[in-house]
């Protein structure tokens, strides 16, 4: 099967944004392709994390991948830092991307933003890294949002470069976009983010997450019960898309641009069919709260499986090199 390779960073609680537009699409691709999917540690260092917690994390973040439907039967899970090629292979395509190329990145520019007093190496390198993520495990497929198609580009560039000089080893991978709406938090403005505390996390108490579905911004035009709304600039309406029935969205489209349906109204539906989706995930996470030795199993396989994926590469790109091997 052709392989995907996609991560995600132990930054924190998991939230719809990243279940919805990355997660629930992985677990729909493990039945077509042969997946790796890691817990990037070394790509969440690039910022201020709290380091006493971050094992902690780590382990969290792949219990949630697998609450949510990832099986270690089905596709690899692992931990980054775990296969040191990683790294290896991220300095060597550091040799052979422009600066130009990584200084015009989005993300780049975005995190340099919010985090003016440690604008590091690291959060530069990030797509380098990203790019040797995947082309370790000559992956053809990543599936991404949108705001991610810029650094898979840079990938496919780094490994036509790599190709040009040194010998085609490497595959020009392409985004698998997941088609999910793309759900900004509950500020309505903002990509949804622990950060900017503006998130629903997938663990949170039923309680907490109709507080902040309740006080959610909708749409800013409809100032009264009875004034019409547009679902189209409605980022609750989006959330809707996510986790509603066909039914359900007609209903709330005609019901909103009449006023026959307030934004309370609106918000209890959706309250209950993420509640209905996410209530099996939340069980299934609490159980495997109480076996952590399987989570370290799986990451341990997952680990074993890629390193040797991950050194039959390094071998063919330090003979192209001209390195001399050990």
């Amino acid at each position: 099967m052709k392989r995907i390779f996609s991560g995600i960073q132990p930054t924190g609680e998991i939230h719809l944004g990243n279940y919805v537009g990355a997660i629930r699409n992985w677990v729909y691709l493990m039945e077509e392709y042969d997946c790796v999917f890691c817990v990037v540690d070394y790509h969440a260092i690039t910022v201020e994390y709290p380091v006493q917690e971050f094992k902690k994390r780590i382990i969290e973040t792949a219990l949630i991948l697998l609450a949510c439907g990832l099986s270690p039967e089905k596709a690899n899970i692992m931990v980054q830092s775990h296969v040191q090629e990683h790294t290896e292979l991220a300095w060597i395509f550091n040799s052979v991307t422009p600066i130009g190329e990584v200084e015009r990145m989005t993300q780049f520019k975005d995190k340099s933003k919010q985090h003016r007093s440690n604008i590091n190496m690291g959060l530069m390198g990030y797509p380098v890294l990203q790019a040797a993520d995947i082309l370790l495990y000559k992956a053809g497929y990543v599936p991404v949002g949108e705001d991610q198609v810029q650094h898979i580009e840079l990938s496919r560039e780094i490994a036509r470069k790599f190709n040009s000089r040194f010998g085609a080893i490497f595959p020009e991978p392409q985004p698998i976009l997941s088609g999910a709406p793309k759900i900004l938090g509950v500020d309505g403005e903002s990509k949804m983010s622990k950060t900017l505390n503006n998130y629903i996390g997938i663990m949170e108490e039923e309680s907490a997450v109709w507080e902040k579905l309740r006080t959610a911004v909708t749409d800013v035009n409809r100032v009264r019960r009875k004034d019409p709304g547009n679902p189209e600039i409605c980022n609750i309406y989006t959330i809707h898309r996510a986790f509603s029935e066909n039914d359900t969205l007609l209903t709330i489209d005609h019901g909103c641009r009449s006023a026959d349906i307030g934004c309370i109204d609106c918000k209890k539906m959706l309250f209950e069919n993420v509640r209905a989706e996410l209530n099996p995930i939340r069980e299934k996470a609490f159980a495997l709260q109480k076996d952590t030795d399987y989570i370290i199993d799986v990451l341990k396989q997952g680990a074993s499986a890629c390193s040797k994926i991950a050194k039959e590469t390094m071998a063919e790109v330090r003979n192209v090199l001209g390195l001399l091997i050990p």
